[in-house]
């Protein structure tokens, strides 16, 4: 089938490397023609490691073109530009066509998940979301990942399961949209403070401990908007918070290790400025949540102090000894 992936980035070009071994037509789209002239011209990817582009992945600037005919329509693009994305596509869109959401984290300005922005807007409900414990230089080297899918619709769950699913790549299918979006989150944050822990110069036990606590607060979100704790034993939950928190190639990881490390907000500042760390968006979004539904999630609380009003670390410590 035809899949158009909106969105040029890493994790874009390695769901593209991955699809087409299902034997997928892909064409990946971007605005920036610069972007589009240089991929076509060099077929590489230098975010991973000079990945060597296949030539069965197209890539186009003209979104009529990309879409056209398109069973599945893959978003890739940052959480921030999701919005603005599917104001573009909707002169384009087609109620036949099944979108799947492969951007992480919330919508910094509306405070909304994703899934539903992209309901919303082009009014369909033939939605899914991905989210797993899959890096995008894993995906293209080929090592085994994999990703949990959530739809409430059974035929798009299908349909994105079939484009994805192979013997390197793992899908699990749920209905839980609500549990799986949070999860995707609020592992984020976590990652951060792990990062923090290992910026601190404690060990892998600490950051176990902090991981383990801050797990309550994704069961308490999840039960008061509604979706299931069973989402957190998912790929998108577990799974992708033990990738997430523990590994220096997490960018969400790797910026709270900064912080951990540095006493320096100018450095700090220029961490966010230089890379996309989405769970530092999140935490604002989630700490709005929070306050608004009057939930205790003393994580989220203590997390949002450290990094976005840059308070003390040593809450953090205080709050996994107390």
């Amino acid at each position: 089938m035809k899949i158009c992936i909106i969105g040029t980035g890493s994790f874009g070009i390695a769901l593209a490397s991955n699809l087409i071994k299902n034997n997928n037509n892909v064409i990946m789209w971007s605005k920036f023609e610069e972007e589009i002239n240089e991929l076509n011209t060099t077929r590489i990817c230098l975010k991973l490691n000079s990945y060597s582009i296949p030539d069965e992945i197209k890539f186009s600037s003209n979104m009529a073109e990309a879409l056209k005919d398109a069973k599945i329509i893959v978003i890739a693009v940052p959480a921030n530009f999701v919005y603005t994305t599917i104001l573009e596509m909707k002169n384009f869109y087609n109620s036949n066509q099944h979108i799947c959401i492969a951007s992480k984290g919330m919508d910094e300005n509306r405070g909304e998940f994703l899934h539903n922005i992209v309901k919303e807007n082009l009014n369909t409900d033939k939605v899914c979301l991905i989210s797993g414990p899959s890096f995008a230089i894993d995906i293209v080297e080929n090592v085994p990942a994999g990703v949990t899918l959530a739809s409430q619709n059974i035929e798009t769950s299908k349909i994105c399961e079939q484009a994805l699913n192979n013997q390197l790549f793992k899908v699990v299918l749920t209905d839980d949209l609500i549990g799986i979006s949070i999860c995707g989150c609020v592992k984020n944050i976590i990652a951060i403070g792990s990062g923090i822990i290992n910026g601190m110069g404690y060990p892998i036990s600490t950051s176990a401990l902090l991981i383990t606590l801050a797990l309550n607060d994704i069961k308490k979100l999840i039960l008061c908007l509604g979706g299931k704790t069973e989402s957190i034993l998912e790929l998108a939950g577990i799974g992708d918070i033990i990738l997430t928190c523990t590994s220096i190639k997490s960018r969400n990881f790797s910026f709270g290790k900064v912080i951990g490390e540095s006493n320096n907000q100018q450095v700090i500042d220029n961490y966010v400025h230089n890379n996309t760390v989405e769970g530092y968006y999140s935490l604002k979004n989630i700490n709005k949540i929070v306050d608004n539904l009057h939930i205790n999630t003393p994580f989220i609380k203590i997390m949002y102090d450290i990094v976005i009003e840059q308070k003390s670390k040593s809450a953090l410590i205080n709050y996994i000894t107390k």
